[in-house]
């Protein structure tokens, strides 16, 4: 059960105080408090946890700091969408703006290799625009001998040149709760002139530890991919471990199903469940059209596999983008058959608002045959 409260609500006044003592004298009913901050107004969420199927909703409703009761219908509590609660998460992250209405494009080098190489990405991104990236400062590996990322040594002069050029955001994965404590402390070093995102990859959707650890901390907004071979069920459970532990700024990204059937493909792309995950929850979806398709493959119509990848994406109403570029993909120490290269990157985002147009056309198609 979901208690949602007026807006902007005085955590100090008399009938918020009174509201949490009649909750915490439920009988084997617990609260979490958490608060939705949107760009007008903070909402307060107040989730019971336990045996609610006797709790007396018009009782609680009743309440003068009580906007309405949302009984929770799916497995999914604070993610999930629940009958009479048609709202979706919005935040505002360092001047951007995520929800399930928006579109960001988040290109860059899926490894940091050198500085040149980070300069070269963020200053093609500003000249075209654009105030997100990607840079992978710390890179799991299937093999123990590959390059497993410059790890906080990078950190310092990645968020320097992401101040010079204008990035707002940038998508990072993170694979202990010391990358978090490392990342932090270099933005205060820097002085903060960008923002992270912090990044769960496929291999570590199911590791609860790092989804608690991330999840408790308040700082940095998640991306979690889904799980390596899992199911989406499971992969939608682990991006409510975050939730769960109070962080509800959560990103879910579609990165293709590990699978023989996806060749030549790297993986099975699987972008139809971007309005899937979009009813069954209510946060916004990514896409990362370079690890489902896994190379620089061109279609006979000439237009690169990838593109035609993002595109169905971005088309089923996508609300982010996650794409390698790089310099030179051939010096590229992670991915680089995969990475397009700069010269590519305003055929991409042209594509992209191409797509983008054509998705919402089509729903303004449907809004009209429903009205």
């Amino acid at each position: 059960m979901i208690v949602i409260l007026k807006p902007d609500v005085e955590e100090s006044g008399p009938e918020y105080q009174r509201l949490l003592a009649h909750l915490a004298g439920l009988p084997n009913v617990e609260y979490r408090v958490h608060e939705v901050s949107g760009t007008q107004q903070t909402l307060t969420e107040i989730y019971l946890i336990g045996n609610t199927s006797q709790i007396d909703q018009k009782e609680i409703e009743g309440f003068e700091v009580v906007d309405r009761v949302v009984r929770v219908s799916r497995e999914y509590r604070i993610l999930g969408r629940h009958k009479g609660d048609t709202r979706a998460i919005g935040f505002e992250y360092n001047g951007v703006r995520f929800d399930q209405d928006s579109l960001h494009v988040f290109a860059g080098l899926c490894a940091v290799s050198t500085r040149d190489h980070v300069e070269q990405m963020l200053k093609a991104l500003h000249e075209h625009g654009q105030v997100c990236t990607r840079m992978g400062a710390y890179k799991p590996r299937t093999s123990p001998y590959s390059f497993q990322g410059h790890g906080r040594e990078c950190l310092p002069y990645v968020f320097e040149l992401a101040g010079k050029y204008g990035i707002r955001v940038i998508a990072m994965e993170v694979t202990h709760d010391d990358h978090v404590d490392e990342i932090s402390a270099a933005l205060d070093a820097a002085g903060r002139p960008t923002g992270v995102m912090l990044q769960i990859g496929t291999r570590n959707t199911q590791n609860f530890e790092l989804l608690k650890s991330v999840g408790r901390q308040r700082r940095f907004p998640v991306l979690i991919k889904r799980g390596f071979g899992i199911t989406l069920d499971e992969s939608l459970n682990a991006a409510e471990y975050l939730a769960s532990e109070g962080n509800h700024r959560v990103i879910f990204c579609l990165r293709g199903m590990k699978a023989n059937f996806s060749d030549p493909h790297r993986n099975m792309v699987d972008f139809a469940h971007v309005p899937v995950v979009q009813r069954l929850t209510r946060m916004p979806v990514c896409i990362d059209p370079s690890h489902s398709v896994g190379s620089r493959a061109t279609g006979a119509d000439g237009v690169l596999d990838v593109m035609h990848v993002t595109a169905q994406g971005v088309v089923a109403g996508a609300n982010m983008v996650l794409v390698d570029f790089h310099p030179e993909p051939a010096k590229a120490l992670v991915d680089g058959p995969q990475a397009l290269t700069l010269e590519e990157l305003g055929w991409f985002l042209d594509d992209v608002n191409i797509a983008r147009r054509a998705y919402l056309e089509r729903r303004e198609l449907m809004r009209r045959q429903r009205s």
